[in-house]
């Protein structure tokens, strides 16, 4: 039962191979078969969620055959990832894919990468973090590409460089793909920190624009001709000779992290301006997918959906969920998630509920009426927050990795989130509170670890296909992916 050569065609391999490879593939064809009856059990339910007990068998053989560190290197190889692996992330519907098999995405925020690597004392740390991340089986890492105006500046000012910054982020791009972790890049902030739409503002001050808020950093046509002329999609990395609009270590460009217009409650004045620079930046760069970095706030144009903002306040920000996310060009949405910042910073029993309705609400949005993957880029929870501790933390993070397993089963749009964040030892000065230092979190590394493991088993379901020849279609694949891609 478990080896049928009639399907696998696996006979002819077997000959020419050592008693170690044997088994390799023995073990992976009887995982192939725990798949097969888990399916089964699942069709028989006509796909549904019988509670989590098929989650559990695929759990426990998940974390008996797969090794963590290999996990991102694929489940058909021996620790290696063929050259032509390395391909652009493109979009299939609902869905991300890789070679035209599925990319879930486990992975995590270090925002600060940049401007460690700008520094020979600290650089080392940006590859400590993208081993450990690697170790655990994360994919992707968020990130700045943008300093504009301050301390270390990658933009000293409009389209104004600093060459050994442009070359720091020339390593975090190099050293990403060494440890195969593949990179969203951010192109400037909301928010202060790091220059963002207030230095655009200082900027056109100094060239004697009439500026009355940083939100006309939106409207005002010099301040949008500064960030179009931002060329990090056309530098050419000094250590690969890749330009980052070619290189498939780029995983997606984020237009803005947090974009907030608090000036215009409508959302016009956003909307107008996603509009413009989707376009834009996908004019420049047509091969990586592009998200517009939102928090998922709720707005004007969906009254229906506003229950389920954390707040009041949050549809009068200038964001639209489902508007914004209509945008030509925008190849998938982006949700943040932050209880302990918008409902109370004590942790509270309210806590949790809400970071499962306000997932599911996205989700369900993404599946019918976007039609887009949607990405929780953002999630974590504070250690300066009143009553906290790794309990709680490690029951948040699996509060979201399972209500993303939930939709994955289901060939559904939630397709991966984002830690916030990790760090490596030693970059205490640069903790926010939300620090996640895997060799002093065993029980968080775990978690990680596990979940990294899960979303491998779906993201290699089409490799008995493509690497042993297999002629059936694997019934794993009908589970996920439906007719519709």
């Amino acid at each position: 039962m478990l080896v049928r050569k009639k399907n696998f065609n696996c006979g002819c391999l077997f000959k020419s191979m050592d008693k170690y490879e044997q088994n390799f593939i023995l073990r992976k064809l009887f995982w192939a078969a725990v798949l097969v009856m888990i399916t089964k059990k699942l069709s028989n339910a006509g796909f549904g969620v019988n509670g989590n007990e098929d989650l559990e068998v695929l759990e426990e053989r998940s974390d008996n055959h797969l090794a963590y560190s290999k996990v991102n290197r694929g489940v058909c190889e021996l620790g290696e990832m063929e050259d032509d692996a390395w391909t652009t992330v493109q979009r299939k519907g609902n869905q991300f894919v890789v070679n035209d098999q599925p990319f879930y995405v486990n992975g995590f925020n270090t925002y600060w990468l940049m401007v460690f690597a700008a520094d020979p004392s600290t650089r080392g740390k940006v590859s400590e973090v993208f081993q450990q991340a690697s170790s655990v089986g994360l994919t992707v890492c968020r990130t700045w590409a943008f300093n504009d105006g301050q301390w270390r500046a990658l933009q000293i000012s409009p389209s104004v460089y600093d060459e050994e910054v442009f070359k720091a982020l020339d390593f975090v791009v190099s050293e990403a793909k060494k440890y195969k972790i593949r990179l969203i890049l951010s192109l400037t902030n909301n928010w202060e920190a790091y220059g963002g739409k207030a230095q655009y503002v200082k900027w056109g001050k100094a060239a004697g624009l009439n500026l009355t808020s940083d939100d006309d950093f939106f409207s005002h046509p010099t301040l949008r001709s500064y960030y179009k002329a931002h060329t990090v999609l056309n530098r050419v990395n000094t250590l690969t000779n890749m330009t980052y609009k070619d290189d498939p270590t780029i995983f997606a460009w984020e237009l803005m992290n947090e974009p907030r217009c608090v000036s215009d409650p409508s959302g016009d004045k956003l909307q107008e301006w996603i509009e413009e620079m989707a376009v834009y930046v996908k004019s420049i760069d047509p091969k990586h997918l592009l998200e517009i970095g939102l928090e998922g706030f709720y707005g004007p144009s969906t009254l229906n959906r506003v229950q389920f903002n954390p707040n009041t306040y949050a549809q009068h920000v200038g964001t639209d969920f489902i508007r914004n996310h209509q945008v030509l060009g925008v190849d998938f949405a982006s949700v943040h998630i932050y209880a302990d910042s918008w409902i109370s910073q004590s942790i509270s029993d309210a806590h949790i509920p809400f970071i499962k309705s306000w997932m599911q609400a996205h989700i369900d949005d993404a599946d019918n009426f976007l039609g887009m993957p949607v990405v929780f880029a953002e999630f974590g929870v504070s250690t300066k927050d009143p009553g906290y501790n790794s309990s709680f933390r490690d029951t948040l993070i699996s509060t979201v990795y399972m209500t993303l397993l939930d939709s994955t089963k289901k060939g559904g749009s939630g397709s991966g989130s984002l830690l916030w964040q990790l760090f490596p030892e030693g970059a205490d000065n640069m903790d926010d509170g939300y620090a996640v230092i895997l060799s002093k979190s065993p029980s968080t590394s775990n978690i990680v670890s596990l979940q990294s493991t899960r979303l491998t088993t779906f993201n290699s379901l089409c490799s008995w296909k493509c690497h042993w020849g297999c002629k059936k279609k694997h019934p794993l694949e009908t589970f996920l992916y439906h007719d519709d891609l």
